[in-house]
């Protein structure tokens, strides 16, 4: 049986393994998960339990983890919108009523076969209530190889894809391949949708999505979807799609050059993001043909290019930054000095991730933001992401796609009592990693 101090170090050991799988890439977050199962197993279970998880967490955990591990991540309550035990999922869409009597009338009782599914699903698909209902009729069993052919030639309207994602029951490759959208129109009807629907139940990782969301423009537009009514990226949701986008785009490094040509070629560019970057760095690229405008598409790329540091002046500055390193009596006390920094211009997410100390207090944005992490309610967005990409850019540059040396971030963290960058610094250069004097 395990001690009171041994409980309490699995714990923050958990705590501190979920801020790091927030920057952490697929193989390496697979690879943190089953390092600390080996390392230590109560950490494991408080992760899947009782931590905040990125999205991508979730679904590594749900594909490679273990049945207890899914049980615990279905008792989390932070776990939302994926179709885990006892919580909502297509299920919820089965229990809709059948057919109303006007489709009915229009499309017949079935079944259908496939063909004739297909078409139903272009003619009705507006909206995805109706293909929801169409693949809960009669209808042969869907081929996949098939319906990828069909979907090559003329692809399907999003909400049919997103109905084939909820309830059509493809593997896993086909439904990345209904993430190509081919020709179709650049402003579609909640074109979007399907790419958050697959995060959301856990079909595909961030990572997934960039590597098969075509043409490139949209997973541009992914990272910086502007605020609408219905299904649309959560905070926490909303930073891990920037987080896989800028790793992404990281090969056009802080070159303007680079950047003005991912602008002008993106618009036209049929094929995914990391084979539209890899072609730019290489100078590939024939001059792009005229294609359609694409709303919100410069302020995509805008709101994702390297930004010069803010000038540092004044003696108010200076102060703010200098007590970042000195935690106030109270939690709540910090957080309102805190937010009284950012509101007043002396402080910006980047500050408070490279000055703040501890470095899991950085991190957390609960400790220098106050309760933040719920999906759809939060009024200081901008230094979240401002946060969560300086912390991105510091784990990238530091530490690269090495597992082994993420794995000493991890761990090392719970007892650091410094900054993340000389965390960072001291892990890479092999020395004692101990913050206290």
């Amino acid at each position: 049986m395990s001690t009171a101090v041994e409980d309490r170090n699995s714990r923050r050991l958990a705590w501190c393994v979920a801020h790091v799988l927030r920057h952490a890439p697929d193989h390496v977050a697979a690879e943190l998960l089953d390092r600390l199962a080996g390392h230590d197993p109560a950490a494991r279970k408080y992760l899947c339990r009782d931590e905040w998880l990125p999205a991508s967490a979730v679904t590594l955990l749900l594909r490679r983890g273990s049945a207890q591990d899914r049980h615990f991540i279905a008792r989390n309550p932070r776990v939302v919108g994926r179709p885990l035990p006892g919580l909502p999922g297509p299920a919820r869409y089965a229990a809709r009523p059948g057919p109303s009597p006007e489709l009915l009338a229009q499309v017949g009782p079935g079944p259908f076969g496939q063909d004739e599914l297909v078409a139903l699903l272009r003619r009705h698909g507006r909206r995805p209530r109706v293909p929801l209902t169409l693949l809960r009729m009669p209808h042969d069993p869907l081929d996949p190889e098939a319906l990828l052919r069909e979907h090559a030639r003329d692809p399907l309207p999003p909400s049919a894809v997103e109905a084939l994602l909820l309830v059509g029951g493809l593997p896993r490759e086909a439904c990345r391949a209904l993430l190509d959208a081919g020709t179709q129109d650049a402003n579609g009807y909640r074109w979007y949708r399907p790419a958050v629907r697959a995060v959301r139940m856990g079909l595909l990782t961030c990572d997934e999505l960039v590597a098969h969301v075509a043409p490139a423009h949209r997973t541009l537009l992914l990272a910086d979807l502007p605020a609408t009514r219905g299904l649309r990226w959560s905070l926490p949701e909303r930073t891990g799609m920037r987080t896989a986008v800028a790793r992404a785009l990281r090969p056009l490094r802080d070159d303007p050059r680079l950047w003005a040509e991912l602008l002008r070629h993106a618009p036209a560019f049929r094929g995914t993001l990391p084979v539209l970057v890899a072609r730019i760095v290489r100078g590939t690229l024939p001059e792009p043909a005229d294609g359609p405008v694409v709303p919100w598409l410069a302020e995509a790329v805008r709101s994702l290019a390297p930004k010069a540091a803010p000038p540092v002046g004044g003696v108010d500055r200076e102060l703010a930054l200098a007590s970042l390193a000195v935690p106030m009596q109270s939690v709540q006390e910090d957080i309102r000095w805190v937010r009284d920094c950012l509101a007043r211009g002396l402080l910006t997410g980047q500050d408070v991730i490279r000055h703040k100390a501890p470095a899991c207090w950085a991190l957390d944005e609960d400790h220098w933001l106050g309760d933040v992490n719920h999906p759809d309610r939060h009024d200081w967005i901008a230094p979240v992401l401002a946060a969560r990409a300086e912390a991105d850019r510091l784990f990238a540059l530091a530490l690269g796609a090495d597992p082994d040396a993420w794995w000493r971030v991890a761990v090392t963290l719970p007892d650091f009592a410094g900054t993340l960058p000389h965390l960072l610094l001291r892990v890479t250069e092999g020395g004692s990693v101990s913050g206290r004097s």
